[in-house]
Order: C-alpha cells, then structure tokens, then sequence
C-alpha cells in the first residue's frame, strides 16, 4: 500500500515561494523588536498536562494535544479518565510557557525582561483559511514593569514592525479590563454575570447594540440593566476624550488608574508613531483569556476582516507558579494572518543583492567547471545569489521559472 503523501490535517507544507516570504518576516521581526530592547528566547513544544490545564487558556485548553505516557507510566487498564493517559501536552500558546520559563529562571534574568518568542504552537481547532492545527506565533512581552511604559512599548514596536512589512491604515484598538467590569457593574449586573454579559458584549461589531441587547434579555436580564450599559457605549468617539467622559460620567464606578493609564498610553503612542494607523478606545474590546488583569488591545486591518494581533496585561499569572506576582504585559502578532495577506498580494522580498543563474550544459567539457564554480563563488563573496543549476531540456520553461523566482541574470556554460 502507497504511503500518504498529503500533510495531516489542519497541517501544511510550506513552499519555497511562502518560505521565503516567512525567513523575511521572522528576520524583520527579530530586527525591529531588537531594536526596542527585546532578547530572544525559546520554550520546549511540551508542556506539562498540569500547566496547560490550569484555567488559565480559555477555550484553548478544550484544544490540547495530548502526549499518552511512555512505558510503565502507561498503565491502560487502569486509566479511568483522560487525564490518567496523559502528563504532557503540545503547547498552545507561548505566554504559558513564557511565565513558567520566567518563574524558574527569574534569578538569572534582568527585571524589567523583555522577551521575543517565535514558535510553533498547536491547537486541536478546526482548520480555515489562515487558521492550522500547527502554527507560528511570534509574542513580546515584557516582565517586570507594573508602568504603562510596558504597554506604550509594546505597542509602537508592533506597529513598527507592521509597518515595515507595508501595512498601513490599521487601527489599534484598546481599552481595560477594569473599564470593561466597572461598566457591567455600574449597570446593575452581579460579578458572577460578567463573564457571560462580555461574551454577548464581543459579539457588538457582527450583530449592533440592538443584536446585543436582544440577546442580553433573551438570556434573562432586565430592561432596566441592558438599557443602562449600552448608554455607557454612546456617543464614543475613540480618543482620549471618551475616556475622560466615561470617567466622569461613571464617577467612583470606575477605577481613577484604569482611565488615567489609558489616556496616558494613547497620547504617548499617537505622540510617538511613525507609520499610517489609528490608536482608537473601544470598550467593546473583551478579549477572552481569563488571564487578563488590566489595558488589553488589538490591531484590525480592513482587507482581512479580523485582528491580525493582540494581546494585554495579565499580572497574575507568575504568581500562580512563585506565589508572588509579578506584572506582565504581552503582544502576539497572528504571524499566519500576516504571512496569507503578504501572499495573497504577491508581496516581493526587497532585493539585497543581484540573483544570477548559472546553466550548465550536460555536453559542458569537465575541464571548465573549476572556472565557473570559481567565477559563482567570487560573486558570492561579493553579496550576489548564485544558482548554479544543470541546463534542462525546455530551457525556455526553465528561465520562466528562475525570472519568475527573481533571477535577473542568466548565464549559460556550454
């Protein structure tokens, strides 16, 4: 029987054409990040089944790969639930993995840490386009720093990443956690509601306020509460200035820190940018990881319909490995999303130097080769890329394909 030459499902191969493309945006990301004083590290694909199931991934722990035991750990006819089969799993994220790496090397890191990951991670999902069962993440984060410095940071190095990968136009929305549960209470919901009244709340951008508002009633609150929390959305303008009017318009309702730190990150990075985007309040913004303390955000762009990155303050999570808290703040770009739309507009990785293709006949006398490898080496040395590659039959489909790949030069060597 043939062997299965299609990739597992929600997997992909990955062409010479999308590779490229991928090296350029991991080598743009490590400059840029670089640049604002972020150091890379790596974390094992395995994780334990312990950490990844702790609470604190949301959806994403219902989406666990998971490792059965090996050899005498495996113990079948014993096992009575899933969790008896299995002690590791594939990582589905890397924040976790990123506070337990912290938690055990925090002696010998600097405080504030500012770290870059970039690696595969795994999720048991449904695939679609721009969504696999295997794919990249690429996080900043920055450990240590309890300031909105860390969010101001982290946010003008992901638009200047983005930017230098041409996107414009795209908004960065924000807002905070404690904004969003002070308006839900200030409304007259209960504390134990909050989770399901943001879940309706993150549904405002597809179905409107009146879609919301059906659905709040239809899941049994009164008139009275959704009435008084979707006033608290009107007249929201986006700057700074809707802050401040939330602020006063709810009074000791909402915390004094939350809204100053707001204004503060948004005049800082709209005083500071450089590309083409929006920073924009939008206190609809949810976010689902339970793990979220304080400011989160997300950056939209239209031609994809979706976030392309996100991320936010999630204080309490080096805790529950020390025992002590330690403040935390992250950004992740959909490194996936990214890469579909740079392919899906045939984006060409600017040339740093001159492609040649050398072709050698197969009747090409042995005598000569020694020169011409000679010749291509000397042009490398020199920065150019070098092909040298036998001459085909079809020499005309063959110098299609090297034009098409970016080879402005082709020599033949009879």
């Amino acid at each position: 029987m043939a062997l299965i030459k299609k990739p597992v499902t929600g997997m992909k191969d990955v062409l010479p054409r999308e590779m490229e493309i991928r090296n350029f945006v991991m080598g743009k990301v490590r400059e840029t990040y670089s640049r604002f004083g972020f150091t890379e590290i790596e974390t094992p694909h395995l994780e334990h089944i312990a950490n990844l199931c702790s609470n604190q991934g949301g959806e994403n722990e219902k989406l666990i790969f998971r490792i059965l035991k090996r050899g005498e750990k495996l113990k079948l006819e014993e096992a009575k639930e899933v969790s008896d089969l299995s002690d590791e799993g594939l990582r589905y994220d890397l924040t976790l993995p990123l506070t337990r790496f912290y938690s055990n090397h925090m002696n010998d890191l600097p405080s504030p840490f500012k770290a870059l990951q970039m690696g595969s991670v795994f999720r048991a999902d449904r695939p679609q386009k721009g969504r696999f069962r295997e794919f990249m993440q690429c996080d900043i984060d920055i450990l240590g720093d309890a300031t909105s410095l860390a969010e101001i940071e982290l946010i003008l190095a992901t638009t200047t990443l983005l930017s230098s990968l041409s996107f414009k136009d795209f908004t960065v929305r924000i807002s905070d956690r404690r904004i969003l549960k002070a308006m839900a209470l200030c409304s007259g919901f209960a504390e134990e509601d909050c989770d399901r009244v943001f879940i309706i709340l993150d549904k405002m951008d597809k179905i409107g306020p009146d879609g919301v508002k059906k659905e709040l009633l239809e899941a049994g609150y009164s008139e009275e509460q959704t009435d008084n929390y979707l006033s608290l959305f009107q007249g929201d303008s986006g700057d700074t200035d809707s802050v401040r009017a939330l602020k006063e318009r709810m009074g000791d309702g909402l915390p004094e820190e939350a809204a100053d730190s707001l204004i503060r990150i948004m005049d800082s990075v709209n005083a500071a940018k450089s590309g083409d985007f929006k920073v924009r309040f939008d206190p609809t913004l949810v976010r689902g990881m339970s793990y979220y303390t304080g400011t989160i955000f997300e950056i939209e762009i239209a031609e994809f319909g979706s976030s392309i990155a996100g991320g936010g303050r999630y204080d309490g999570m080096v805790g529950r490995f020390t025992g002590r808290d330690v403040p935390a703040c992250g950004f992740s770009i959909g490194f996936e999303r990214i890469i579909t739309i740079l392919l899906d507009r045939d984006f060409q990785i600017p040339e740093e130097g001159e492609k040649i293709a050398f072709l050698i006949d197969k009747k090409l006398d042995p005598a000569k080769l020694p020169e011409i490898m000679k010749e291509a080496a000397s042009l490398r040395a020199g920065g150019q890329t070098v092909l040298v590659t036998q001459m085909m039959k079809n020499k005309r489909f063959q110098k299609d394909g090297l034009e098409k790949s970016g080879y402005k030069e082709i020599r033949d060597f009879y």
